[in-house]
């Protein structure tokens, strides 16, 4: 029956992979895979000769003495934990995505063009990669990556320049999302599961992800894409909302707020997005009739803003589907892990791989090699980062604050830039601007592997300091 399991989640692992080629969003393989995998679980629950104890990350002793209906109690519990700690993510990124659409919906990413002063290329480039990288750090990759593109649609003109442009912003996103805690999805997952706190994240990857950003722009700066001045492309842009900056600096400043909010009270993250979204909501319905005044009547957006209130708007804009494959591959990750088949594949692979750098290391190395972290980094840009990292949570147990979980959040958050599939801020920028995967992978790839190794590097200095 574990063999049946396994191949259950490979099948689905593969058609996630395979999306764009099988034309089936990766939400459907990843609902269906841990259905399944749950499913022959129960049934084959007595054949089981181990059970993963997830509360206490230890294998179950006696677990095969156990009678049915204990055994049934036992993986009930430990579906309920496992879906109690998904959902924990899954709420902090619906409360993320709502701040983020209700900024949108009051104009206010508008504010960040009027940075913009400069035509020359160079310069606009360095100006989008600290945006990026940023910005990713607040508002998380993915919704920075999409907020900048959209920035540079209505300032560049020519596609065959403003692909370029998109290339690095991916770069740099990726960068920035990975040494914050609220920058990337896989390390929130991290964060949430205790593995990271905010102070020592940011003490181990702030250097390391800015070279990985800082490295690939400053060698790109130097090549022909990039050479002479911009031809900003003259556009009659709308009428602003005067709350526009109001609630950029509003909805920045409460998602901000959350990783202090559970410092001071040492309640999940969840509830204090919640309270950053309860706030940012409150402004939001205090401001939106003036919204409403000032968008032009028999207008598409006026009837949708008209319609409902900037909540309800903001919930029904987020991306539903990605929270639904979060929960289908959380939960297919957390039946392996349960069966004990991550706690015997991490044990063998600690003991075959060679370990690499053990020098730099402090005493109590985590026996984990650097090349196993690297390869992860590589496999995060094949395929997606999300269900690598929920896979580690369930192979290694080091306590918190383990070199080794940095090293993972800075591989599977940075590794994804060298391919344009291998990330959320990759795929999404692929959709925007039908940038081809091959023309990614010769023009930015190289790029995004020498920005990856340089802040690996870095990395090996930087877990020193601790």
């Amino acid at each position: 029956m574990e063999t049946a399991i396994i191949l259950v989640f490979v099948m689905g692992y593969l058609a996630i992979t395979l999306e764009h080629s099988i034309k089936i969003d990766k939400l459907i393989p990843a609902l269906v895979m841990m259905a399944i995998c749950w499913a022959l679980i129960a049934l084959g629950l007595d054949t089981f000769p181990q059970w993963f104890d997830s509360a206490k990350h230890s294998l179950l002793e006696g677990f095969g003495a156990l009678g049915s209906e204990e055994k049934m109690h036992m993986m009930e519990e430990t579906l309920l934990h496992h879906l109690g700690k998904t959902s924990e993510i899954l709420v902090f990124l619906l409360g993320a995505m709502t701040i983020v659409e209700i900024i949108d919906y009051f104009d206010g990413f508008s504010t960040i063009k009027d940075f913009i002063k400069t035509k020359k290329k160079s310069k606009i480039l360095w100006i989008f990669a600290i945006l990026a990288f940023i910005l990713s750090a607040i508002i998380d990759n993915l919704t920075a990556t999409i907020v900048l593109i959209s920035i540079l649609q209505k300032i560049v003109k020519d596609r065959d320049v403003r692909i370029w442009f998109a290339g690095l912003i991916i770069i740099a996103a990726n960068a920035g999302g990975a040494w914050s805690p609220i920058g990337d999805v896989t390390t929130t997952m991290l964060w949430i599961g205790k593995k990271v706190t905010t102070g020592h994240l940011i003490g181990y990857l702030l250097l390391p992800s800015f070279l990985c950003m800082a490295v690939p722009t400053f060698i790109a700066s130097f090549l022909p894409a990039f050479k002479g001045d911009l031809e900003f492309e003259e556009v009659e842009e709308k009428k602003k909302s005067k709350f526009s900056s109001t609630m950029l600096y509003l909805g920045l400043s409460a998602i901000v707020f959350v990783p202090i909010f559970k410092m001071v009270t040492h309640l999940p993250p969840y509830v204090g997005m919640m309270l950053s979204l309860g706030v940012v909501a409150t402004f939001a319905e205090i401001y939106s009739s003036s919204k409403f005044s000032m968008t032009e009547h028999g207008s598409e957006e006026s009837d949708a803003h008209a319609m409902h209130s900037p909540v309800h708007y903001s919930l029904s804009k987020i991306e539903l589907p990605s929270i639904l494959f979060f929960l289908g591959i959380l939960m297919a990750v957390a039946a392996l892990e349960s069966l004990g088949i991550l706690f015997n594949f991490a044990g063998s692979l600690q003991d075959t791989m060679p370990m690499l750098g053990t020098e730099l290391h402090q005493e109590g190395h985590t026996g984990v090699s650097d090349l196993v972290v690297l390869l992860l980094g590589v496999g995060s840009a094949v395929i997606d980062n999300v269900p690598l990292v929920a896979a580690s949570l369930g192979m290694f147990h080091e306590p918190i604050d383990n070199e080794l979980w940095h090293f993972i959040a800075y591989s599977a958050g940075t590794g994804g830039s060298m391919l344009i599939i291998g990330s959320a801020a990759g795929v999404v920028a692929m959709g925007m601007e039908k940038i081809d995967f091959f023309w990614y992978l010769k023009k930015i790839g190289w790029l995004a592997l020498v920005g990856f190794l340089v802040g690996a590097v870095a990395f090996m200095y930087t877990r020193t300091l601790f």
